[in-house]
């Protein structure tokens, strides 16, 4: 029995479990939470946790990330429940942020994969220069 690819009869358009449709929820979330700044966000907020940490230490902390970015990327996991937002009455305004239990159990499958990010990135560094290798020579032949 074969499954029917999106679109096919059978098979609802934003069907949950369906990553290869477009508008599969989980697709969605997974679009979300496995940029390289939320697994940043994650890993700081989950080291700090049950603490906050302020938005003007996030920055600091994640090297290479604009203001809006980070904005971005935090709206994004308030959102969806994975970290919790405070902001303190003062001007200007002092806003803090944590991880809730749900954005917690987000950091083991985070660390998980950037663990086999640095187990791995040898091999995918040599694999890489391979590839370059013989692109740059191709290059040199036409």
């Amino acid at each position: 029995m074969t499954t029917p690819t999106p679109g096919e009869p059978g098979r609802r358009p934003g069907a949950r479990g369906d990553l290869l449709d477009p508008l599969c929820p989980t697709r969605q979330l997974l679009d979300r939470v496995g940029t390289k700044w939320t697994s940043m966000v994650v890993k700081i907020l989950a080291e700090a946790h049950p603490g906050e940490v302020r938005f003007a230490e996030l920055r600091r902390r994640v090297p290479g990330i604009s203001q809006k970015m980070l904005s971005v990327t935090l709206q994004s996991l308030t959102r969806d429940g994975l970290v919790s937002r405070r902001v303190e009455p003062t001007v200007p305004p002092a806003v803090h942020y944590r991880l809730t239990g749900l954005g917690l159990s987000l950091e083991g499958p985070l660390s998980a994969l950037r663990d086999w990010a640095e187990t791995h990135m040898p091999e995918i560094d040599r694999n890489n220069r391979i590839i370059e290798g013989r692109s740059a020579e191709q290059e040199e032949l036409q």
